[in-house]
């Protein structure tokens, strides 16, 4: 409720504004006293991959494109109505992973810790992209198989940032923060987050299935950003 000063019986204007505008500001401003930065955004990124463009046509048949079925919360980025059929030694199968688009200029599988235990690989924890010395594994589409020499990973926890973002928590592309994760009988602090910044990004921090079942991130009642890391090796 907003009380208004009166004056002679009726409503004094501009402490009507001044009140108003002091709400307004209160719900902006961080516990630093400066203007939030846009709304944190927590997701699960399950397991999917990445193709080229050589490799959508290898899988789905010559001249194939990934079709977008749904927009992912970055501008530009989609999952796509193609899934494929992620193989690893022994012939151990995941089904059904789903491919996200746009294409890339190398071909690269995410997967959470279980998911490579399953397959019998031993996925290094990477940024997204680097996938140098990296395990390989076979992927099958419904015309074809692919043999990937390199480019299964486990995909490094990360907070996606624009400029204004980084300002905001006074950070920097590379650097790592923690994301303190509030829920019944659960709350959690994951160290190491990796910040990836870029313009035109909106605030999001992604997190594997393993993470977000570990720390009940769906009954998860606040979540929160803060600066620094463990400094462990």
């Amino acid at each position: 409720m907003i009380r208004t000063a009166k004056h002679n019986g009726s409503l004094n204007r501009s402490d009507v504004e001044r009140v108003v505008r002091d709400v307004i500001l209160r719900s902006l401003a961080g516990e630093n006293g400066r203007p939030k930065p846009n709304p944190l955004v927590v997701n699960i990124s399950a397991r999917h991959c990445h193709l080229t463009d050589e490799h959508v046509e290898a899988l789905f048949g010559p001249g194939a494109t990934l079709t977008p079925a749904k927009d992912l919360y970055q501008d530009g980025f989609y999952a796509a109505e193609e899934t494929v059929a992620v193989v690893g030694p022994r012939r151990r199968m995941i089904p059904n992973v789903r491919v996200l688009g746009p294409c890339r200029g190398d071909s690269q599988v995410e997967l959470a810790f279980t998911d490579a235990i399953s397959l019998g690989i031993d996925a290094p924890v990477r940024i997204s992209g680097n996938i140098q010395g990296t395990p390989g594994c076979v992927l099958v589409g419904p015309k074809g198989v692919v043999e990937l020499k390199q480019g299964v990973i486990r995909a490094m926890r990360h907070v996606h940032m624009g400029p204004a973002d980084c300002e905001y928590y006074g950070v920097k592309n590379g650097d790592a923060m923690k994301l303190r994760v509030v829920s019944p009988g659960c709350t959690t602090v994951l160290e190491d987050l990796v910040v990836r910044a870029g313009e035109r990004i909106k605030l999001e921090v992604h997190l594997d299935t393993d993470e977000g079942n570990a720390c009940h991130l769906e009954g998860a009642t606040k979540v929160e950003l803060l600066k620094g890391s463990c400094g462990c090796k």
